[in-house]
């Protein structure tokens, strides 16, 4: 368990911890010159069978409440201390407030100095102290009288500390990847760089290594390898969610590590520097909390300034009390979610309507610009800066000052979108995301987002390890799962595959209509009349799906509904034996429908006749205008063109190169593949879709196909 101190200044916690403990948490000479703590200070109890209790000792002034913050982010248990001669003074209040803002639940109150006053003043403090936390997050936090410079009540709090860590539910390790807070960075000689911090969930060991984020603007995260861990001030092999812990580390230097960068298992590695949040504006607050207020943000051990914009407003149900429903708890379901948003100039999604709607069986949102004095809502942080967060992160919002603690709550989304974030859409998916465990989030999602899931962002915001996302995606239910190279990629849910198939089918059959002569649209195509929206990996598999169940029918880069196809007549049939000899043999150059005709000895037109209607059947390829090519060609230069990408990008002379075409052919077959969707042009580059599997036989190695990589259109 780690507990937190809180209170005014010289009220004793230093001095206090130290009798707990036997540590002195002023380590500073300038703490030592001044009597007072300025930093954190950390020290550490046994409680035996393996128990060990850490305090994090804060500074009680307040010029260094941010200081307090940083240490408060991670605790579990707080430790109020009111000093019995002085009573409650400023910072009391406001410690108090940060620890109900900050959703911390658990904790004790010690009324310190008592040998310095009399009875009666004791039963005044009490009264007073029970006046001061009624209402808030420890209103019926016990009260400890103590002395801690003569040990009077110092063993009656250590015997509660010790029964309340025991009491403490286990935090969930399983499943979640490492991260931890910096709040300290030193070095020693022999270890190297020292990062220590609260370890806010999963477990970390000697060998593993971690990404620092944020990083470096313009930089990828630099990366460490952990070589020696101290746990609750322990030598140790590993470290697990909620030890105070010190990682030496190699490959980071001690000037690259800064206060309030996390480090974190790779697979979740992210940075932002949007958040959607829940929170709750302070009940004491005299004005409302409004969109466009400028703020401090305290996440993990950082403070950015941003600003905010209000999403909207919980009901009264839920509002109401001085304990609105409850706020997870740190290491809780740790953070990042997110469905498909509407894009600019896009219409209203065709399945959106046939959806569930939000809040069925949660108190209402209301769209809102404000929250009032007291109220809890749905706001988005814009930060002037990146941070590392998760969902389920503390968040704690102060003035523009930073003078007064405003408002505190929970990350719901750390990769907020900036637009259409205050849509009924949006609020019901940020509803969801209200959720207490990752895998009801995941299944609230799927419920609301018509355009799926991208489950690799979502996890990794959850901070859900790799090897237990495939275990989470079966914890929710989908009925459209994408697999990825790292595990489930993209997922929809029942009524959204359902829906999406009967919109696709129906587009089908007005092409079908709208142009009878045609067998039918290319994937590509399919998909921009259908859903243009969708990512290209889920759009596949709902191809897939149609055409095992017998829906559709894919011919080559074209589909079509199994009744409407195109026939062959039986001279079609016979001009269609005679042409394709010379097609097969044309390899890469193609061949020209004048000379088929010409070598078919056979009419012009109805050689061209024939050529179209096999072209629309999938049986060859017209790369440009009467140029016609067999499919083995086809698939042999859309395999060379996969491999000529570099850096994901397709160049002609390099394409012209490999295939042995001429510079203008090259590009004409460029130009082809960028049509059907086997590359995209981009400005002057033919880029790679990784996402295409044209022209890709199955047995053929999926790494350069790839229908499982996500496209961001």
């Amino acid at each position: 368990m780690i507990v937190g101190t809180a209170g005014h200044i010289d009220h004793g916690k230093t001095t206090l911890v130290k009798a707990l403990t036997g540590v002195d948490t002023d380590r500073l000479p300038e703490e030592k010159r001044r009597g007072i703590s300025i930093a954190l200070g950390y020290a550490f109890m046994d409680a035996g069978e393996d128990l060990r209790i850490g305090f994090v000792d804060v500074p009680g002034h307040e010029r260094l409440v941010h200081t307090m913050l940083s240490g408060a982010t991670g605790i579990d248990h707080a430790l109020l201390l009111v000093a019995a001669d002085d009573g409650v003074m400023p910072q009391t209040r406001e410690h108090l407030a940060l620890l109900s803002l900050l959703g911390i639940r658990r904790g004790t109150i010690a009324l310190t100095k008592c040998d310095r006053v009399d009875a009666p003043t004791l039963a005044q403090r009490r009264g007073e102290i029970r006046a001061l936390v009624a209402g808030t997050s420890l209103a019926d936090a016990p009260i400890v009288e103590v002395a801690a410079t003569t040990g009077g009540g110092v063993r009656e709090l250590r015997e509660h500390l010790i029964a309340e860590a025991r009491a403490l539910p286990p935090r969930e390790v399983a499943g979640r990847a490492f991260r931890l807070a910096v709040d300290r960075v030193f070095s020693l000689a022999g270890v190297g760089t020292v990062c220590t911090g609260t370890a806010h969930a999963g477990e970390v060991a000697i060998g593993d290594e971690l990404l620092l984020l944020p990083p470096a603007p313009g930089q990828s995260p630099r990366r460490g390898r952990v070589r020696s861990l101290h746990a609750q001030n322990e030598p140790a092999e590993r470290a697990s969610a909620g030890q105070r812990v010190a990682i030496g580390l190699a490959g980071l230097e001690k000037d690259e590590v800064g206060r309030g960068q996390w480090l974190a298992a790779p697979e979740i590695a992210q940075w932002t520097d949007r958040l959607d949040v829940r929170l709750r504006l302070g009940p004491e607050e005299a004005r409302a909390l409004r969109s466009g207020l400028p703020v401090h943000v305290h996440v993990g051990a950082e403070a950015v300034t941003g600003t905010v914009a209000v999403l909207g407003r919980f009901g009264t149900a839920q509002a109401a009390g001085p304990h609105p429903s409850p706020l997870p708890q740190a290491g809780e379901g740790v953070s990042h979610a997110a469905a498909a948003l509407p894009q600019a100039g896009e219409g209203v999604s065709p399945v959106a309507a046939a959806l569930p709607q939000a809040g069925e069986g949660v108190s209402p949102v209301a769209a809102a610009e404000a929250l009032q004095p007291g109220e809890e809502g749905l706001v988005q942080l814009v930060l002037h800066g990146p941070i590392g967060a998760w969902a389920g992160d503390r968040v704690v919002l102060r003035d523009a000052s930073a003078t007064r603690a405003l408002a505190g709550g929970v990350v719901l989304d750390p990769q907020a979108p900036a637009r259409y974030r205050r849509t009924p859409q949006r609020l019901s998916e940020l509803i969801a995301l209200t959720a207490d465990s990752p895998a009801r989030r995941l299944a609230g999602l799927l419920a609301q987002a018509p355009m799926g899931v991208d489950l690799a962002r979502f996890a990794a915001g959850q901070g859900v390890a790799g090897d237990a996302r495939v275990a989470l995606l079966a914890a929710a239910g989908a009925s459209t799962v994408v697999l990825g190279a790292d595990g489930p990629a993209w997922a929809l849910g029942a009524a959204q595959t359902a829906q999406w198939e009967a919109v696709a089918l129906a587009r089908l059959a007005q092409y079908h209509e709208d142009q009878p002569e045609e067998l039918g649209p290319d994937l590509a195509r399919w998909r921009r009349l259908a859903a243009p929206r969708m990512a290209e990996p889920l759009w596949q598999s709902l191809v897939r799906r149609m055409a095992s169940a017998g829906q559709v029918t894919v011919s080559g880069a074209a589909a079509h509904l199994p009744a409407h196809g195109i026939q062959l007549s039986a001279l079609d049939e016979r001009l269609a034996q005679k042409v394709m000899p010379r097609l097969l043999s044309a390899g890469f150059e193609g061949v020209w429908a004048r000379d088929l005709a010409k070598d078919a000895h056979e009419p012009e037109a109805l050689v061209r006749t024939t050529l179209a209607r096999l072209s629309q059947r999938g049986e060859l390829f017209q790369i440009v205008k009467d140029l016609y090519y067999a499919p083995s060609a086809v698939q042999t230069l859309a395999r060379i063109a996969r491999a000529s990408a570099i850096g994901g990008d397709v160049k002609a002379s390099v394409f012209r190169d490999r295939s042995g075409l001429g510079r203008k052919r090259a590009i004409q077959v460029l130009e082809f593949f960028d049509k059907v969707g086997v590359l995209r042009r981009v400005g002057d580059a033919h880029r790679l879709r990784a996402d295409c599997r044209l022209f890709i036989d199955d047995h053929e190695d999926g790494g350069a196909a790839c229908a499982d990589a996500v496209e961001t259109a």
